[in-house]
Parts: C-alpha cells; sequence; structure tokens
C-alpha cells in the first residue's frame, strides 16, 4: 500500500445549522506502510453517529476534541489488518476502531481497538447492537435507570440504534416500554419485532402538550424510567407523565444539535423536586469497565432473538455525509451504517 492513496472525507467547514453535503470533500490521501507497532487496516464497515455533531463546534468544550479541517473525520469502524507489526494483530484480523471511519485505508497502533470475531455476528453489528450504541443503551437502563419488573419505561428517538435497544432491554427486565419513533414504519416495527407496548408517532403531535396526552394515556400510573435521546417536547412530557420517584437517563438531545441559538429549556423543570425525579447525564465511556458484563448479557439475547436490530445501510464511502447528514432528519431506521469495502479483501 505503500506510496498508494486512499479516499478519505474531510470536513471543509464547521457548520452552522444543519449540515449540508456541501459542507463535506472527498480527498486522496497518502498511505504509508506500517511502522514499528503499527498496523495498515482497511475499512469495511463505518459508523456516523449523532455525537460527531459536537465535533463540528470547535468553540464549545466537550469531552471529546473537536474535527481537525486539516485531517480526515474519524469515527467508529469495522476494519480488517491488511499488514501488521504489532504482535497483538495478524493479517485477516478484524477489529473495531474509533479512529477509522470517513477513510478507506489508515495506520493504526492498535491503541483504541478490540478484535471482533466475524463468524459470531454480521461485522456491522459489532458498530450497533454489540458495539457502542448497544452498550450506551444497556448502561442508561442497567446503571441508571436500574427498572423494577411492572415499572412503566418511556423512551424517546426508540427507532434508533440506542433506542431500539433500550426498549428491548426494558421488556427484558419486565417493564411496560412506551416507544416514541418519527414514522408509522418505525412504530409498526417496534410494536411487532421490538414488542413494546405502546409507540407513539411524534408527529402526529403539534406541541408538548399533545405529546403529553397521548404518553398520560400510555401511561396512566405515570413514568418510572425515561431515557433521554431528543430532547425538546420530549422532555417536557415525559417531566410532566413522570412519577414519583422516577429516573431519568439523558444520553442524548438530537432535536437540539443544530440550533443555531440556545433553546430554552423545558418550562416544567420543578415537577423533578416535588415528585423526588432523579435525572443523571452519561456517556458511555464511563462505563467501559463493564463492556465484559455488557457483552455477556446482550449477545445471548441476540443470539437467542430476545433482542432484535435494524439497520440503515448506505453503500460506499462517498454516502458518509448522507448518512450523518440524515441522522437529524430521522431518516435512519435503527443503525445507520456505511459500506466502505467488501468483508473481506
Amino acid at each position: 500500500m505503500s506510496g498508494k492513496t486512499s479516499k478519505a472525507i474531510f470536513l471543509k467547514a464547521y457548520p452552522a445549522g444543519m449540515p449540508e453535503p456541501a459542507g463535506f470533500e472527498m480527498r486522496d490521501i497518502d498511505v504509508a506502510s506500517p511502522g514499528d507497532g503499527e498496523m495498515l487496516c482497511r475499512t469495511v464497515w463505518m459508523s456516523v453517529d449523532p455525537y460527531m455533531r459536537g465535533r463540528m463546534r470547535p468553540e464549545v468544550k466537550s469531552y471529546i476534541p473537536p474535527f481537525s479541517l486539516d485531517a480526515p473525520l474519524e469515527g467508529g469502524a469495522v476494519s480488517e489488518v491488511i499488514e501488521s507489526n504489532n504482535p497483538n494483530f495478524q493479517p485477516g484480523d478484524y477489529l473495531v476502531d474509533f479512529a477509522g471511519g470517513w477513510k478507506e485505508y489508515y495506520l493504526t497502533k492498535g491503541e483504541r481497538t478490540q478484535k471482533v470475531d466475524p463468524n459470531l455476528a454480521p461485522l456491522s453489528s459489532y458498530l450497533g447492537v454489540l458495539g457502542m450504541p448497544g452498550m450506551t443503551a444497556w448502561a442508561g437502563v442497567t446503571q441508571i435507570l436500574k427498572p423494577k419488573e411492572g415499572e412503566t419505561m418511556f423512551v424517546s428517538g426508540a427507532a434508533g440504534a440506542v433506542g431500539s435497544v433500550v426498549c428491548q432491554l426494558g421488556k427484558v427486565k419486565g417493564c411496560r416500554v412506551i416507544a416514541s419513533a418519527g414514522s408509522r414504519e418505525k412504530c409498526e416495527w417496534l410494536e411487532k419485532e421490538a414488542g413494546v407496548d405502546v409507540a407513539l408517532n411524534y408527529k402526529d403531535y403539534k406541541n408538548a402538550g399533545q405529546l403529553t396526552k397521548a404518553l398520560a394515556e400510555a401511561a396512566p400510573n405515570g413514568v418510572d424510567c425515561y431515557f433521554e435521546n431528543v430532547g425538546g417536547m420530549h422532555l417536557e412530557a415525559a417531566l410532566n407523565c413522570i412519577g414519583f420517584g422516577g429516573r431519568m437517563a439523558l444520553c442524548g438531545m438530537i432535536s437540539v444539535y443544530n440550533n443555531k441559538e440556545a433553546e430554552p429549556g423545558p418550562p416544567n423543570l420543578t415537577n423533578m423536586i416535588g415528585r423526588g425525579v432523579m435525572a443523571r447525564g452519561f456517556i458511555v465511556s464511563e462505563y467501559m469497565d463493564k463492556a465484559m458484563e455488557f457483552a455477556g448479557e446482550v449477545a445471548p439475547l441476540l443470539a437467542q432473538g430476545k433482542v432484535k436490530f435494524q439497520e440503515s445501510v448506505y453503500e460506499g464511502l462517498d454516502k458518509a455525509p448522507e448518512a450523518f447528514i440524515g441522522l437529524f432528519k430521522g431518516e435512519n431506521f435503527g443503525k445507520a451504517v456505511v459500506r466502505v469495502g467488501p468483508d473481506r479483501a
């Protein structure tokens, strides 16, 4: 591969508001032979995730550094090792690498990698239900919400990569699960395949008041656990319906990620006081020490068919910007992944 080039996606400028396709550019980059301790990897599948939008705001301090305009974008990927000077990896090994996305080939020392077995599950699933989104869902449910059998759980963004796993873990824990998603097709899948008790199409409701009414009818005894992926009127409705001693896992608020100006907070935060509500924001990296516990619980559920998953597959590296922008338009159904190359070289 030395002396050859690889395709890679760059950010041309930091977006203001909703990202646009013109803000991304595919370029050729040089790829050297691996040095001491390095390996050359070929990206097979790459992930696009909402958190990447935060890395496009260099003026905002965050838990992860912003993207550079002078380097290819990066993100989670499943890759095949092509050449290796690293004793822990051999050519033909597959790994999940958080520096591998948005490019065809790259060098790595394996510092943020984990080997995966292509014979145990589809390679793309290691970016979804068996990867960071699945781990995020599991951590929010088991470490924060800690649902008890018979409780009611409300999940926003329920047809997404994280939300869909949250819903199914809630059912495994014996909860009544109410899901919110943005289309009739997604709601039907949530009820028929994921097994939720009620799926609300939030596009049927014009404001938080209407969503509150629908949620209250679906949860007559109140909401015990709320998994937050969306924000906005979903958070307001959840606060209206939250029960005494309710718990809220704050994972994301995708509805406000592209706002040019800060959106006012919900007017009913005071409900948390009288109802003794606990709200905990989190990021998945806090719980990486429990990765084996996550895998030990979710992988068998997947094998038994008790956890199912959907994917929105985009073919070709050039489709990565489209896949990313689609996250904020509700175009993804389940995990959005980009097939960059064939499973085997």
